[in-house]
Parts: C-alpha cells; sequence; structure tokens
C-alpha cells in the first residue's frame, strides 16, 4: 500500500481537522505545515508534533505526494497550481477559487501535470446529509421538491488595527458560507439552472457591512431557498428537505435526521404525531452522538473528516475523487455573481466616503448623542464639517452641503488617516458604549491610537479628546470629597468594567503624546450629560432590567450631571484657547441632584418605567455570590464588590480649572437643562451647591 506524503498549507481553524482525518489514514503520513505567520504555524506544528516550513519551498524540500490548500480563497489557485507543478495531487478548501477563470487555469494545470485536483464541499460528508441522501435514494419519502437551508455564523471579533479580511469585502461572507447552501442545493435538487441572491446590512454586526444573505435557488428537481445571517443567535444551522411523503429535518451542527411523515389520519392528529415524535427523536439522536462522541466513535467537524477521508481512498483507489472539479467550477461561477455585486456595493460606498472635500474640522462619533449635537452647532456657525461615522451620518447633517462624510471603523488605521488628512481640528468624541471588550478595544482603545497618530502625523493643530469621570479611583474615598484634575486615576480600571477600563487607556495614550510627543491636544472629563435625545437614559448608579430601574442604595447619590448644550460650548472654547493645550479638564455643573431628585424630572416623562431602591447590603450580599460562581465558572461577575465600592454616593467635584483654563461655566445649567429634557417639573425639587 502506497503511504502519502502530505504537506499542510495554512495554519487556520480548520488544518486541525484536516490533520486528525489524515493522521486517521493508515496511508497517510503528514510531514509538516507553513503558513505566512509563523507564531500561528509554528502553535499548530506544535500541538501535533509536526515540523514547521517558513515557506512552500522550504516544505516541497521533504517531498510531499499531497497537498492540502488552506488559505484563505484568494491564494487557493496560487498555492495549488504551485503545489500541481511540483507534482503533488491537490485538495483544496472551499471554494474552489475566487473566479471561474483561476478555476480553469487550476484545472487546465492539473490536466498537463496528469495530478488529481478536488475541493472540500465537506457539508455533502456530513452524517445526518449523508442520512437524508441515502433516505431520498432508497425512496422512503418519495420525490424531493424544494430545500430551505438556513444558516448563521460569526467572525472572530475586531479588536482594532488592520481590518480582517471577513470585514475587507463586501461579498466575503457569501463567498464562505454561500458555497455550502449551492452545493447542498445541487446534491438534493440536481444542477443549479438559476440563482437569485440578495444581501443587505442589518446593521447590528458593527463590523460587517452586509450581514444578511438570502435566495431563491433554481435547480434540475425543484426550487431551494437559502438565508444566511451573521447577527442571527443562537448560531444555527438546519436545513429542511421537502418530499412528497414526507419532511425531512437535519440539524447539521447536532448532525440529526427526522423524517416527519405524511400519515394515514387526520391532519390534527397527524401534526401532534409527528411534533412529538420529532422532539423524541431529535433527543435520542441527540444523546447517541454525544456518547458516540465522548467515547471517540464520532469525531468533532466529522463532515471535513469524512471528506478528506474520502479524497484519500480515491486517489488510493485511482477513482475519481467525490468533488469533481466540475462541480467546485460551477459553485464558485454562481457564487462570484452575487459576491462581486456586494463587491462592487461596498467599493461604491468606501469610494464615496473617500472623495473627501475640504474640511477644517473633524467629529469622530459624529452620529452619537454628543457628536451630533456638536456638527449642529458647528454648521449654524457656518463650518464646513467632516464627519467620521460607523455607518451612517445623522438625518440632519449627511446632506448638508458644508459636511463631508467619512465612512468606516474608528480601529481601522487607513479610514482614520483618511478622515484626518487636510483637517485642523479633531474632536474625538468616539468610543465604545456597549458590546464585549473586543468592541472597546477597536472603538475606543485603537480608535484613540489611530486618531493621536493620524493627528502627529498630519500635524493637526488641535486635538479635543472626550475623556469621562470614570477614569478616576473612586473606592476607599472619604464622604463629600472634593475631586479636581489632580484625583488619582484609577489604579484596578479590569474591575471596573470595559467602559471605566478602556476610556482609561485612551486617555493615557493621548497624554503620553502630548508629554512625549508635542501634541496639541486637550483632554475634558465630561460628567454625565443630559439632553433632549437622551431621556431614557438611566442616570449613574441604575440598572435598567426592561422597564425597572434598580436605584443602586438609597437614592441619595449626588449625580455629576452637565447639560449638553454646555459640553459643546467647552468643546468649541477648547479648540480656540490655546492656554488649554496640554491639560485635563472636568465639565460637571456646580448644582448637582441626588438620584431621587433626577428619577422625579424622568417619571414625568416615563410612565411606564418602574423605579425600585435595593439596599446597597443586599447589593454586597448578590455581589459576593456571583463572584463564587464566577469563579467556578470561569467567567466575570457581571456585580462586584470592587464595583460597588467605586460607586461614588457622595463625591462633589471642583470644576475651577474649566473657568481658568477655557473661561467655562455653564450656560444653561442643570435646572434648565432637566426642564428641556423632560419638559414638565415636579414640586419641591432641591439641588445641592458645591
Amino acid at each position: 500500500m502506497k503511504i502519502y506524503r502530505v504537506g499542510i498549507v495554512g495554519a487556520g481553524y480548520v488544518s486541525t481537522y484536516h490533520i486528525r482525518a489524515l493522521r486517521s489514514l493508515e496511508n497517510a503520513e503528514v510531514v509538516g505545515i507553513t503558513d505566512l505567520d509563523p507564531i500561528r504555524g509554528r502553535k499548530v506544528a506544535s500541538d501535533f508534533d509536526l515540523p514547521f516550513f517558513k515557506t512552500t519551498h522550504e516544505m516541497y524540500s521533504a517531498k510531499p505526494d499531497v497537498v492540502h490548500v488552506l488559505t484563505p480563497p484568494s491564494s487557493h489557485c496560487a498555492v495549488a497550481i504551485e503545489a500541481l507543478e511540483m507534482g503533488c495531487h491537490v485538495f483544496v478548501e472551499k471554494p474552489m477559487a475566487v473566479s471561474e477563470e483561476e478555476c480553469d487555469l487550476m484545472i487546465k494545470k492539473a490536466a498537463s501535470v496528469q495530478r488529481v485536483l478536488s475541493v472540500d464541499h465537506s457539508a455533502k460528508f456530513g452524517p445526518a446529509v449523508r442520512r437524508a441522501l441515502e433516505l431520498i435514494q432508497a425512496g422512503a419519502v418519495g420525490d424531493v421538491l424544494s430545500v430551505d437551508y438556513f444558516r448563521s455564523s460569526e467572525y472572530p471579533p475586531y479588536r482594532g488595527g488592520p481590518m480582517p479580511q471577513p470585514f475587507q469585502e463586501g461579498g466575503y461572507p457569501y463567498r464562505d458560507i454561500g458555497v455550502h447552501a449551492l452545493y447542498l442545493m445541487e446534491a438534493f435538487l440536481g444542477q443549479i439552472r438559476n440563482v437569485e441572491t440578495s444581501h443587505r446590512g442589518t446593521g447590528r454586526d458593527t463590523h460587517l457591512l452586509f450581514d444578511d444573505w438570502s435566495g431563491l435557488v433554481h435547480c434540475e428537481k425543484g426550487v431551494g431557498h437559502f438565508q444566511l445571517s451573521w447577527t442571527s443567535r443562537p448560531i444555527t444551522h438546519t436545513l429542511s428537505v421537502h418530499t412528497t411523503r414526507g419532511t425531512i429535518l437535519l440539524d447539521l451542527y447536532l448532525e440529526t435526521c427526522v423524517i416527519c411523515r405524511k400519515l394515514p389520519v387526520p391532519k390534527p392528529v397527524e401534526a401532534i404525531v409527528n411534533s412529538i415524535a420529532t422532539a423524541l427523536f431529535s433527543v435520542l439522536q441527540v444523546c447517541w452522538n454525544s456518547i458516540r462522541m465522548a467515547t471517540g466513535r464520532m469525531v468533532r467537524g466529522s463532515d471535513i473528516h469524512r471528506a478528506v477521508r474520502e479524497f484519500h481512498i480515491a486517489l488510493s483507489n485511482g477513482i475519481n475523487p467525490p468533488v469533481s472539479t466540475t462541480e467546485g467550477k460551477r459553485i464558485v461561477a454562481w457564487v462570484e455573481l452575487a459576491a462581486r455585486e456586494a463587491d462592487a456595493h461596498k467599493r461604491q460606498i468606501v469610494l464615496t466616503s473617500s472623495e473627501a472635500k475640504p474640511a477644517c474640522i473633524l467629529v469622530t462619533g459624529a452620529a452619537g448623542f454628543l457628536g451630533s449635537k456638536l456638527v449642529n452647532t458647528l454648521l449654524s456657525q457656518g463650518k464646513r464639517v467632516r464627519l467620521l461615522v460607523h455607518r451612517r451620518p445623522p438625518a440632519d447633517a449627511g446632506n448638508h452641503s458644508s459636511v463631508d462624510v467619512v465612512a468606516g471603523d474608528l480601529g481601522d488605521p487607513d479610514v482614520v488617516d483618511r478622515a484626518i488628512r487636510g483637517v485642523q481640528v479633531v474632536y474625538h468624541v468616539g468610543a465604545a458604549m456597549n458590546g464585549s471588550w473586543a468592541d472597546y478595544e477597536s472603538g475606543t482603545i485603537w480608535g484613540t491610537k489611530n486618531v493621536v497618530a493620524s493627528c502627529l502625523r498630519h500635524q493637526v493643530t488641535k486635538l479635543i479628546h472626550v475623556s469621562s469621570l470614570s477614569v478616576l479611583q473612586y473606592a476607599g474615598l472619604p464622604s463629600r470629597i472634593r475631586l479636581d484634575e489632580s484625583a488619582l486615576l484609577e489604579l484596578f480600571p479590569e474591575k471596573r468594567g470595559n467602559y471605566a477600563n478602556s476610556k482609561l487607556e485612551a486617555e493615557k495614550i493621548v497624554m503620553e503624546a502630548i508629554q512625549n510627543h508635542a501634541l496639541k491636544a486637550v483632554i475634558l472629563r465630561p460628567g454625565s450629560i443630559l439632553g433632549p435625545g437622551a431621556e431614557k437614559v438611566p442616570p449613574y448608579g441604575v440598572v435598567p432590567i426592561g422597564n425597572r430601574w434598580i436605584v443602586m442604595g438609597n437614592g441619595d447619590a449626588l449625580l455629576p450631571l452637565v447639560y449638553v448644550d454646555d459640553v459643546v460650548d467647552a468643546l468649541l472654547k477648547s479648540a480656540e484657547c490655546d492656554e488649554a493645550t496640554g491639560q485635563v479638564i472636568h465639565l460637571v455643573d456646580p448644582e448637582q441632584v441626588t438620584q431621587r431628585e433626577y428619577l422625579k424630572y424622568c417619571l414625568t416623562s416615563l410612565h411606564e418605567v418602574k423605579v425600585h431602591y435595593v439596599p446597597m447590603s443586599l447589593l454586597y450580599c448578590a455581589a459576593v455570590a456571583m463572584q463564587c460562581l464566577g469563579a467556578l465558572a470561569r467567567i466575570n461577575a457581571p456585580l462586584t464588590t470592587y464595583r460597588l465600592r467605586s460607586i461614588r454616593p457622595y463625591v462633589e467635584f471642583n470644576c475651577a480649572a474649566a473657568q481658568q483654563a477655557i473661561g467655562w461655566e455653564p450656560k444653561v445649567g442643570i435646572r434648565k437643562g432637566l426642564e428641556n429634557t423632560f419638559a414638565k417639573l415636579p414640586a419641591s425639587i432641591s439641588s445641592h451647591s458645591n
């Protein structure tokens, strides 16, 4: 029996499945792996005790007979042709390539060197799909009429820096997942005759422009429909095959295959019986698969495992591979029709935002609450303004003749540099407000790194960086202490949560550039900003759970409030005042109200909100319990004793520096600001003055 020496090109996540499958074969020996990323490549090589080759040239010195091409699709053609020229058979991950022309080059080269070339259409080899195809071929369910396919997916979180490939191309998601939908349609319905595909962006994925795809697939034997989503949760992968005598329901993640049959009973009884049977057989199959997985009789990624084995068995027996290059090319052709349309759509969006018009001012986060208010004020003063927005600019500013829009991610250095090129003043308002730590890394930390780097590169006249009072150290402070700009920064930011942690890191980036690179910048730390549009934002120390607002404590904590128009006024003054350069400035209204007083204003407008006061002693007990459970489950607890200690119940702020540095004091003030925000005034509202 010939032993085939196999080289692996590409050390992504799928490489581990290929290596495990190859090691299950008696006639295959993995000679090593190569990857452009040496860290990733060495990690996989170390995990499987394999040699790591720095280049493909080094790998070919080990004389492989077969090469598995597991690189990104854009490089499939070049890597496969190189392997064929070296006399190797080639097994390439899906899709075969990114164009029919590239597929033809690969097919022609394989024929000229008389080597086998095949594609990994792995989902066809999953146990559930194979079982369904066997049932259909045996005539157990009649003739197939239609197929419905649904798959949700996700990509590794973007943490900032050069944009990863999944987020670069408009059509990448369809190239990645759509190929599975189309070759499965062919498996059940025959060759595709036409595909009608549509794409859209829901806006729920902050980095993926087109996160929802659907299509109608006309085949020889029927019509199929597919839906691909990157925002639907939980992650789902299902396929339904509708036939003349029943419906086959497949869960391609759990590898279950259940039949709902046409029964000789009344329709209501048929529906009940099928519902019970579907649930029962699904549970039984999941349990059985779990036992097989635990005992090693079923492997993870069983579809890829089987596809690799089938290819090598065919190679050993000298027969045609299970997936032909003709099929691979045909699927690529249908996928590319829609993928290229999405590529062009995204290029048009980028091109529109790349045609930067002259502007002396840039506002990041221009679509947010503070950013949009700042933009409107600048426009009312007759200024030309450039906006850096993630998706769409504010409706009232997007079409303004004095507005230039750059769409993109703050974490992307190329986007930020394009936005800052040519401007004199940058108002850096943008930052992440929710999501995972990766979102804060990208939107706040990397966003600030990029802004600072571009400001230095293009010699921007002034950077106004909007920080936060959350960067200060509060745990252990005495009651009624008055804090100014000399207050200590948080010593344990990782204990305070993602927002405070990322804001502190961002402020440090700006301050380091001020001190070491002569960056002309001002750091503003506004308090909790209120104003029309922020009515439903609960005040500090209040946690919303649906329509119920949970107040931490008895509601007598002083709120460091500031009205949005007054913050905008401070932003403008900071840009105009050279004496403020290099300074940190707090922005808090001298009048302070308590949580309870603020909530009285809220309830005059938000009638659906119910307020509940929870004693701090009870919260501390809950925090201890959550921390214990979090330690056992190895996850971060949402509530900790340190966060409770960091709540500032009676802290006051000295904002004399704002008056001295930029001549700022509130023009509107909190009392008028509350009236503007909530319209109606409750009786007996008192206030506290610093």
